[in-house]
């Protein structure tokens, strides 16, 4: 196989839960370039609305919906409306997820559940139901979308979400987990774990008010820079290409060297 045909995403088709904006538009736009249909969802489907105009102005095809991961019926009928308008699904990326902040000794167990129902219960069940048409469909690859905090403590001050990283601890298990248990069916598994990335919830930083900030997080992290769209674009592309075809059960940082130091 030519080098370049690795990568060709032409005919595949790949849901991105949470493909509006942010990294799941990155990863999404990356797919979309490489040949790939499209279906995006999420809680806002707005602005999946938006950006299904500017993948399709790359000449994607793309499916929209809304989706709330915490509910089993919009998984569903995610998965059915998928199936209805292309017939298979061969690459899952699960990008969608929620935090909430408040201080360790006194987070509430509501927004505890709330987080592992979108983070890790809603990513589980899609994946499941994902996983039996790919089995049937003699394969597929699935990219979860974890954190470098699903690997590391933070303090109060830093980050006060406790469930946030045991969340993301529990889908870089799972993602293991997965790869060995559906590896018999040539399905692949990986994950990716994000650092810090210029998106619109990190906007803020930005600010010139805000630079004190910014030269904090910047100092912690050895290439001195933040993540941007081509940099998940290109790694998204490979795990769900022929490229990757060995890999499986990995989770992959990609925070310019922090979890190095």
């Amino acid at each position: 196989m030519h080098f370049k045909d690795m990568f060709d995403l032409s005919n595949k088709v790949a849901i991105v839960t949470g493909g509006g904006r942010g990294i799941g538009k990155f990863m999404a736009t990356g797919l979309a370039e490489a040949g790939a249909k499209l279906v995006i969802a999420s809680r806002k489907a707005e602005n999946c609305e938006q950006a299904a105009k500017e993948l399709e102005a790359l000449g994607a095809q793309v499916l929209v919906l809304k989706l709330d991961m915490a509910s089993k019926e919009d998984i569903e009928n995610l998965v059915t409306a998928t199936m209805e308008e292309f017939g298979r699904i061969d690459i899952l990326v699960n990008n969608a997820g929620i935090t909430w902040g408040a201080p360790t000794l006194d987070y509430p167990l509501e927004q505890w559940e709330r987080i592992f129902d979108v983070n890790v219960k809603g990513v589980w069940i899609l994946t499941q139901m994902v996983a039996n048409i790919m089995k049937d469909n003699g394969g597929g690859k699935i990219i979860n979308v974890s954190s470098v905090l699903g690997s590391r403590g933070t303090t109060e001050e830093a980050h006060p979400a406790v469930a946030y990283n045991s969340s993301k601890a529990a889908i870089n298990l799972l993602t293991m987990n997965l790869a060995v248990k559906l590896a018999r069916y040539n399905i692949r598994v990986n994950a990716i774990a994000p650092g810090f990335f210029r998106t619109d919830m990190m906007r803020y930083v930005f600010k010139p008010e805000m630079k004190p900030v910014l030269d904090g997080l910047l100092g912690e992290i050895p290439l001195a820079r933040v993540g941007e769209a081509e940099d998940l674009k290109s790694l998204a592309v490979f795990l769900a290409s022929k490229a990757s075809d060995y890999i499986t059960g990995v989770v992959i940082p990609i925070d310019g060297g922090l979890l190095a130091k």
